[in-house]
């Protein structure tokens, strides 16, 4: 059982750094802090990740900022962030948009504090929904959806026209969790326009991360209203989806274990109102991530062909002629599971995370922290760190996740879906999914880059590829096995004449 810290500081609202950071004088801030207003010059309020990647790179490992009355410590450092991984001195601090998310989803399992017995009931009745046999069991379901995606994308193709990474990609994963998970269609590919569950989730995590721009909420009295207006669609949803259940019965989903499962030590069952509450973390943060994921992955697939050409032959390799790939073939796909670990490094989809002190300690030996002091780690950045990940550390590679590159790193230094306890439950259901998914559309495509296109990340707490598209060409054959192909594990590590690799942008 999964280990829930109770020693965490009771939730008082925001506390700004110097409550918590007895000496924050000697951690560094940008150099044009103004009176009121703090370190506001030059930010943008639409990519507050971006603005402190770049902060990052200016001030080092650690690093504060202040807005208006607000400071905050910012954490990227290999030594740093060891140092928070260890949870008998941190936990997880939900805080910043995360907790702005709590009007929607309250104590979930993503938006739980530490104290809430919620989020440990959950975790326990529902980690068996996560195990092999569970995962076998959702994976007709994926081939079904991801055969809804390579139809929408044929008819694409056949006319023509280009396909929206991103738009699509969202598409396929809301299906699947909806589908997995909760026995529902949202009917995504057979509409023009995104499902409104999508609007309403899409408004809700753009509104989190607004708030944490504006000195005053009141300033966003209409965004606050749509804000309102976008949960309680997004209730209504999911309680018509729980009584339909209800009514209905399934057959041993995530949602059943909800309703049905009680705590194996307990007896303890989740209450209604938890149900919802973690039916819509399931659906949003089961979707919206992945989704990013494979856009980014997909991005550098098109703009990097041999990578393409090498991930392409062990599909063709290892699936052979199959119609469609059993569950353990999937996990066989180890070159294709190394460019989706380095499309997550260079743009973690969920690009930091919190950590709290859980008692009075010295951070690293460093930095003294009190008891609920808190600070942000930037998980673009600690993947990025020069002295961990080389000095071509900007660069797209994925033979950085070669099993012998992979040992000869520290722990704690790739951090894509968190850490500790609280890190995320359905990390092997997204995996799986992601690297299905790529190999599907390796089989199927070839994927040609737009050449005009140059990678921009647009932020609303999760990170995606802003218009992305692709020009698609059916291979010959699209799915019968190549000429038998030399196995990519059993090669030399690619060298930049044979794997090129560009700056992460790019």
């Amino acid at each position: 059982m999964a280990e829930t810290t109770t020693r965490a500081a009771e939730p008082r609202g925001f506390r700004s750094a110097e409550l918590g950071w007895p000496e924050l004088h000697r951690i560094p801030h940008p150099p044009r802090r103004l009176p009121l207003l703090g370190d506001v010059l030059g930010v943008n309020r639409a990519t507050p990740l971006q603005d402190s990647l770049r902060f990052a790179r200016q001030l080092g490992p650690i690093y504060r900022r202040k807005a208006f009355n607000r400071e905050f410590v910012f954490v990227w450092g290999a030594d740093l962030v060891a140092d928070l991984a260890d949870e008998s001195r941190f936990a997880k601090h939900v805080g910043l948009g995360v907790a702005n998310l709590r009007p929607v989803a309250g104590d979930g399992l993503f938006t739980a504090y530490n104290h809430e017995p919620n989020w440990q009931l959950a975790h326990d009745v529902l980690a068996p929904g996560f195990s092999r046999e569970a995962m076998e069991a959702y994976h007709p379901m994926m081939l079904a959806v991801a055969g809804r995606l390579t139809d929408h994308w044929d008819r694409e193709q056949a006319a023509g026209r280009s396909v929206v990474v991103p738009g699509d990609m969202t598409k396929l994963t809301l299906e699947t969790i909806a589908r997995t998970g909760f026995g529902h269609d949202f009917g995504s590919f057979e509409r023009d326009r995104p499902h409104p569950f999508v609007t309403a989730m899409v408004g809700t995590l753009t509104y989190a991360q607004r708030l944490n721009s504006v000195p005053f909420p009141a300033l966003l009295r209409r965004a606050a209203q749509r804000n309102a207006d976008d949960i309680d669609y997004l209730n209504r949803m999911v309680d018509d989806l729980v009584n339909t259940r209800r009514t209905a019965g399934g057959d041993g989903d995530l949602l059943d274990r909800m309703l049905e499962t009680a705590h194996p030590e307990t007896g303890e069952r989740l209450s209604p109102e938890n149900v919802r509450r973690q039916v819509i973390t399931f659906l949003v943060a089961g979707h919206e991530t992945t989704s990013g994921a494979l856009s980014f992955a997909l991005h550098y697939l098109s703009r990097h062909p041999e990578v393409a050409a090498r991930a392409r032959a062990e599909v063709d390799r290892v699936w052979g002629s199959a119609a469609v790939p059993g569950y353990d073939q999937v996990a066989k796909l180890r070159y294709v599971r190394r460019v989706l670990d380095e499309s997550l490094r260079l743009w973690p989809t969920a690009p930091a995370f919190a950590r709290e002190a859980v008692q009075d300690t010295v951070l690293a030996g460093r930095h003294p922290m009190r008891r609920g002091a808190w600070t942000l780690v930037l998980t673009p950045m600690l993947q990025r760190d020069p002295e961990v990940w080389g000095a071509d550390a900007e660069r797209f590679d994925p033979d950085r996740f070669d099993p012998k590159a992979v040992r000869s790193r520290p722990p704690h230094v790739f951090k894509p879906f968190g850490t500790g306890a609280r890190a995320c439950i359905g990390r092997q259901f997204a995996l799986h999914e992601a690297t299905l998914v790529l190999g599907l559309l390796l089989r199927r495509y070839e994927l040609r880059a737009d050449p005009g296109y140059r990678l921009s990340v647009t932020e609303r707490l999760t990170l995606m590829p802003e218009g992305l598209r692709l020009h698609l060409e059916r291979r010959a054959g699209s799915g019968a096995t190549a000429a038998p192909v030399a196995d990519p594990d059993e090669a030399p590590a690619a060298s930049e004449s044979r794997c090129p690799v560009s700056r992460a942008g790019d």
